[in-house]
Formats: C-alpha cells, structure tokens, sequence
C-alpha cells in the first residue's frame, strides 16, 4: 500500500515537469517589414518607374527576399509606395547595404521631390500569401496611430483583418506595426476591383471599426489608394 501512495506521489510532482518539457512553444517570428513612400518629378515619372521596376528585378536575388510590391497613387502620378518583406532584420540590412540598392537611391536623387521615407515594421496581422491581382485591382494603404496606451488596439485591428479578409473580392489584408513606434500601424489591402473595395468601405463592420477609432486615434485616418504596378 506504501509502495501504491509513493508511486501516485511521484507521478502528482513530476507531472507539471513533464508537461513542461514537453510544451512546444511558438516560433518567434522573425519577419521584418519596410514601407517607402517617394514622389518623384511629374517629367521624371517614366525614370522613376524604371529605377523602381530595376530595384525591385535586383531585389528578387537577395538572400533573405521574400516579398516587394510598389504602388502608384491613383490620381497623384508620380507618388510611389514600396512595400518589402524579408525574412529577418540581418536580410534586410545586407540588402540595405547592397550595390544595386545603392545604385537605386543614387538615380533617385536627382529625380525625386520628397525624401525617401522609409519606416520599419514587423507583424501585427498577415494573411496568407496575395492572390493574383488583375488589372482593375485597387490597393488600399492606411496610417494608424493611436494616442497613448490602448490596451486592445492590436486586438481590435487583428479583429477587423480577419472579418475583412472574407469579404467578397479581397485579395490581400495585413496590419503591420510600428518596430520603433508601437502605437503605429500601417494596413495593407488589395481588393479585385473598385465594386469591392467600396463594398468593404461600407459594411457593417468597417463603420464599427471607424467608429472605435475615432475617440483613441492621434491623428485622423490617412487612406491612400493606389494601383498596382507592373
């Protein structure tokens, strides 16, 4: 009988160790993101999409690559966004370091109005890998910025990509956050068309969303749409 208790003693004190041991915990993820905005002369726009189109051919070969899409604003020729994803910070300061991408800036220069601002990210919320876009496919980038501590702001956004991603014609919904300012989120979207990109804009669940952020955001909601690039 003393033998009995001795034995279910000692499972009842190894078992939380074991459990332990045995707990798988969650990859880190690693991914870094950059998003760019430069405007280029309205003389220049060709160059410029040349000089964009060549970063993003050399771009494909760097080790650490995973994802570069650039945008053009539908109605402000001219004015570009880059959107890059690499696989980890030491990726994307190779890549920064990189000849062509030395080259890319200096043709820039000469052509450019504004700076070359780009902003460093990590994840908040990405869905799965873009479906194909079409031609008519509008591009949807938003700034967020949340005035002091918002304890469930993460959580709201992470709530409006996943009911957004199944509305009709989405294509792309990711929320990235600020990797120095935390309070500040960037959304992504593609939708197929302009039909479902205003569809979205007037669901239940986007005034819900717009309706929360009015009282906590630092800034209004700056909304720029674009068109894909080729």
């Amino acid at each position: 009988m003393r033998r009995l208790l001795c034995l279910l003693l000692s499972t009842v004190i190894l078992a939380p160790s074991l459990r332990a041991q045995t707990r798988v915990e969650a990859p880190t993820d690693t991914t870094v993101y950059a998003v760019t905005y430069v405007e280029v002369m309205p003389s220049s726009r060709g160059a410029g999409l040349a000089t964009l189109k060549k970063y993003r051919d050399s771009s494909h070969k760097d080790e650490g690559y995973v994802r570069l899409d650039f945008f053009e604003q539908i109605g402000r020729l001219g004015h570009f966004a880059i959107i890059e994803r690499w696989t980890d910070q030491k990726a994307f300061d190779a890549h920064g370091m990189a000849e062509h991408t030395k080259q890319f800036l200096s043709e820039l220069q000469p052509i450019r109005l504004s700076d070359y601002d780009q902003r460093p990210y990590k994840t908040l919320t990405v869905g799965p890998a873009p479906a194909a876009a079409n031609g008519q496919a509008i591009h949807v980038v938003a700034h967020v910025d949340f005035a002091g501590p918002q304890t469930d702001t993460p959580g709201m956004l992470r709530r409006f990509a996943e009911t957004s991603r199944k509305d009709e014609g989405s294509l792309r919904f990711d929320v990235l956050q600020g990797a120095t300012r935390m309070n500040h989120f960037t959304v992504v979207e593609s939708w197929q068309n302009q039909k479902a990109h205003d569809a979205h804009a007037a669901a239940a669940h986007t005034k819900q969303y717009r309706d929360g952020l009015h009282s906590i955001t630092g800034s209004p909601l700056d909304e720029r749409v674009y068109k894909g690039v080729e």
